[in-house]
């Protein structure tokens, strides 16, 4: 018996995993992109690939487990196995992300862009055919223009049957002066506009068709390249520490500034492998944000009308010298490096959250958010403690056990990991609940009540929920 199977027996509630990993076998992907494209398209992403179109940022090397650990690598791409071998490692019910729709979604050429997706949903779609009772694959979907996205939406969920959906949250272009000049050297740049915040087109009727369907999007974005902060040409450990916080912190900052939780209050959000403190530390900033930036703040305490210029220079003249002088200071009361920057006309940074107090910060945050943590992360226990988060809230921290990577090289030992921070005191049994089972089902029968039904925690959903 595994430490998993103990630590599961003493539990009165399922176990749910939500975020393992589809290892995808290439010859595989290439017949289902044939199928969706014709021999061409296949060559034309080889030919991305080949062309290093991901940038010149060191990747991953040795992703998978190996040697005594060659059936969890199995399991990764079999989901017959992941499925018998769940009980061994005290899990019930698992969501699978598909591995290569991470960059997949940045991919710049539209036309393979779109084919690869469809291709990765026609084929989870169909291998875990026969396992969907214990097992839910993740559609993917592309993001570039709400049309390319509301497509597959109706193709994959619609037509398809699936229910979870990755998104693109952000798209990755060209900068276009650059490319206009000349297309290899534009291949060299890039552009990152988000989705939900100043983007380049209304993603309002994307939001909705998720609403109709029922169904939750996940962000899954890793923040590598671009910027340089993490493109090391030789270093994947440097890359890779922070990159998947930093990406879903950009995409729930660009949500919640950008309105999307005001204007659709039941949809919900999963932000993965990232874990949850970063999701603190923003829910935090927002209040002492607001609370100093808020209009009436803002023309109260900082507005340069108000700055009293004579009693400025009185203090100057006592307590200056020969540089900082009453003269100076008259010249220049509001400073250079400040600046007397002119004000936007809307004064209200937060208008489109339309926020009236400090209760709307919350309600437009903690509700529609949840974060998925990988089980050895020590951090995931700040989303439980409520002395640190305004409001006395605990965040909504999922289980992601990221099976399949090179962080999980035994799926058995997922449970436990995760349990120690109640053997700690870190968690009470009743957080532990919530982290591996209670918030996950309550994001998706909150989107769509009939999600769990004929599967194998039908019965634990409807009750928990009741």
């Amino acid at each position: 018996m595994t430490r998993a199977v103990e630590i599961r027996k003493k539990l009165d509630h399922p176990v749910v995993d939500g975020d393992a990993h589809l290892l995808e076998i290439g010859p595989v992907v290439n017949d289902f992109l044939e199928q969706v494209g014709g021999p061409s398209i296949v060559e034309r992403f080889r030919d991305l690939r080949r062309q290093g179109v991901y940038n010149e940022t060191r990747t991953i090397w040795w992703g998978a487990p190996t040697g005594p650990h060659t059936a969890d690598r199995a399991a990764a791409s079999l989901p017959k196995l992941f499925k018998a071998r769940m009980e061994d490692a005290g899990l019930d019910f698992a969501f699978v992300f598909t591995t290569q729709s991470i960059p997949a979604l940045h991919i710049r050429d539209d036309e393979v862009r779109q084919a690869f997706c469809r291709a990765l949903n026609l084929m989870t779609a169909e291998i875990f055919s026969e396992v969907r009772d214990a097992i839910v694959p993740c559609a993917v979907i592309p993001m570039h223009t709400p049309e390319e996205a509301m497509t597959e939406i109706d193709f994959a969920i619609g037509e398809l049957g699936h229910r979870v959906a990755k998104i693109g949250t952000e798209t990755r272009v060209a900068v276009p002066e650059v490319e206009q000049e000349s297309f290899e050297l534009g291949r060299l740049t890039e552009r990152i506009h988000s989705v939900a915040f100043d983007s380049r087109f209304d993603y309002d009727p994307v939001w909705q068709k998720f609403v109709d369907y029922g169904v939750a999007p996940a962000c899954h974005t890793a923040a590598r390249g671009g910027n340089g902060y993490r493109a090391s040409p030789s270093n994947y450990v440097f890359n890779h520490l922070g990159c998947f916080a930093v990406g879903s912190e950009f995409f729930a900052r660009s949500l919640f500034m950008g309105g999307v939780t005001r204007r659709f209050p039941t949809l919900k959000f999963a932000f993965l492998e990232g874990g949850v403190g970063w999701a603190c530390q923003l829910y935090n900033d927002l209040y002492e944000h607001w609370e100093k930036r808020n209009p009436k703040a803002l023309k109260e305490h900082l507005d340069p009308d108000n700055l009293d210029v004579e009693l400025l220079a009185e203090l100057f003249e006592r307590y200056g010298d020969e540089h900082l002088t009453p003269a100076a200071v008259r010249a220049d009361p509001y400073g250079r490096i400040s600046s007397r920057t002119a004000a936007p006309e809307e004064l209200d940074e937060f208008a489109a959250c339309k926020i009236t107090s400090e209760r709307d910060l919350h309600d437009l945050f903690v509700p529609n958010f949840y974060f998925g943590c990988e089980a050895d992360d020590r951090m995931n226990a700040v989303a439980f403690d409520r002395r640190l988060n305004h409001g006395g809230v605990q965040l909504k921290a999922c289980l992601g056990s990221d099976i399949g990577h090179w962080d999980v090289v035994d799926m058995t030992h997922v449970l436990p990991e995760a349990w120690q921070l109640v053997e700690e005191g870190l968690l009470s049994e009743e957080d532990f609940k919530q982290f591996a089972f209670t918030n996950q089902a309550e994001m998706h029968h909150a989107a769509n009540p009939d999600f769990f039904k004929g599967t194998t925690v039908e019965h634990a959903v409807a009750a928990e929920l009741s």
